[in-house]
């Protein structure tokens, strides 16, 4: 397995790329609004992309998912809670932070839609989709369960936790999410978040402030 990653833009928001191996097809997660800059992740190591997996509708990881799906012919991939977020990302910066999307940011043409439980077989990979309401309320984290691998979009950094203070965040559904559906996973599980450094569940379990109340 192949996970190769860059963070864009001004959020410094962590693109993945996740694939068999390099030089095939592979899966992009989460979509800052540099294309530019997710097309040279993907040329850097030879990646042809299938898809685009967005962990939730804030404009640091949706705004580049029109420029992905539309350069590369793609799906990409949100769950529904996020819509009042993800439908105009220009509309949602400009509101949030004051500024302006640079060049044309529209968001795809059709999105297909993520629901927690169920799988995607993507580029050969099963992902399983958990839904982590919280951070925002479609907030959705991977998990490739054969690797051991979680990307936790904003749900869990190394050494914090997503931020519940703006629009749809709630702190207390972010941590029942946290215990229901990220602490069961193994702690050997290696994690790459949105923001911020790889980590483990193991570590996080041991050393994270958030994560006290779910130590034993």
């Amino acid at each position: 397995m192949f996970i190769s990653g860059i963070p864009l833009w001004v959020a410094e928001t962590n693109t993945w790329v996740i694939a068999p191996e390099k030089g095939g097809l592979a899966v992009v997660i989460d979509a800052p609004p540099d294309v530019d800059g997710i097309a040279q992740l993907l040329i850097r190591h030879d990646l042809t992309p299938v898809a685009l997996l967005v962990s939730h509708g804030h404009v640091d990881h949706v705004g580049g998912a029109g420029g992905v799906a539309g350069r590369y012919n793609v799906s990409a991939y949100i769950h529904p809670d996020d819509e009042f977020l993800y439908s105009n990302p220009a509309a949602q910066l400009r509101q949030l932070w004051g500024f302006e999307l640079p060049g044309d940011y529209a968001p795809p043409q059709r999105w297909e839609l993520l629901a927690g439980g169920t799988s995607l077989e993507l580029a050969g990979i099963d992902f399983e989709v958990l839904h982590t309401p919280g951070h925002s309320p479609g907030h959705c984290c991977f998990h490739v369960a054969a690797e051991g691998v979680l990307f936790s979009g904003d749900q869990l950094f190394a050494g914090s936790i997503g931020r519940t203070d703006l629009p749809g965040g709630d702190y207390d559904t972010l941590m029942t999410s946290m215990r229901n559906r990220i602490v069961p996973l193994t702690p050997a599980t290696d994690v790459f978040p949105g923001h911020g450094t790889t980590t483990t569940l193991a570590v996080e379990l041991a050393t994270n402030p958030f994560m006290q109340e779910f130590r034993t």
